[in-house]
């Protein structure tokens, strides 16, 4: 099996967790480079992988695949925004699975999607395209991750859990079963969410509520 020329997007932390991820596939991926629309980054390395330009440099290089390695709390729908921006067709975006995570059989995962390691899905499920799960993130029966959610390390939903699009959910953060969490909603870390959450809000603590409105600013993850 030839492995497939891939591009990262992004430059940041979690660039360099998925760049960790694609070398343990090798039978997979074979990483070009980086993409970065922060200048200062340019021509410098990323744990020894170039960093080539701007995201739109994306279009130069037609056969490879492509990875959206960008998170932060704070702007929620930022990788969505940044994937509809390029408008690159469906088969571009690479799936990443670090082999040390453990999927139950069924399980399917869309494209754009960055599983890293310690990942565990206990039974079949569709995660959603342009996911981001961090390390030990642990999704139980029946939940649903929509497109670009972003899970941080250790986060666990308990069963039939439903995450909106672009919905965030903090390091640590427990979710109980049969909750709801709407579009772009931001979970701080460590919050223990019981009901449901609206769209657009971030909730914190133990029980979570909601954040008063000059609050809302979670630290930036990666």
């Amino acid at each position: 099996m030839t492995p497939r020329p891939l591009l990262l997007l992004g430059a940041g932390g979690l660039a360099r967790e998925a760049l960790a991820a694609v070398r343990a596939l090798p039978e997979q991926w074979q990483p070009l480079g980086a993409l970065d629309d922060d200048p200062a980054r340019h021509g410098a390395l990323l744990d020894g992988l170039p960093v080539l330009g701007g995201t739109q440099l994306v279009h130069e290089h037609p056969d490879a695949a492509v990875l959206a390695c960008v998170a932060n709390a704070r702007r929620p729908r930022g990788r969505a925004e940044l994937v509809r921006r390029l408008g690159l067709p469906h088969a571009r975006w690479a799936s990443v699975v670090h082999p040390a995570c453990s999927l139950a059989p069924g399980v399917e995962v869309g494209a754009g999607a960055l599983l890293l390691a310690g990942v565990v899905v206990t039974a079949p499920q569709r995660i959603g395209a342009h996911v981001v799960a961090m390390p030990h993130v642990l999704l139980t029966h029946d939940d649903e991750v929509g497109d670009f959610a972003t899970l941080a390390g250790r986060a666990t939903l308990a069963g039939g859990v439903r995450l909106g699009q672009s919905a965030y959910v903090g390091q640590g953060a427990l979710l109980r079963e049969y909750t709801s969490i709407g579009e772009a909603a931001v979970i701080g870390m460590g919050a223990v969410v019981l009901t449901d959450v609206p769209p657009g809000q971030t909730w914190a603590g133990n029980p979570a509520g909601p954040l008063p409105t000059d609050e809302r600013r979670p630290d930036e993850v990666r």
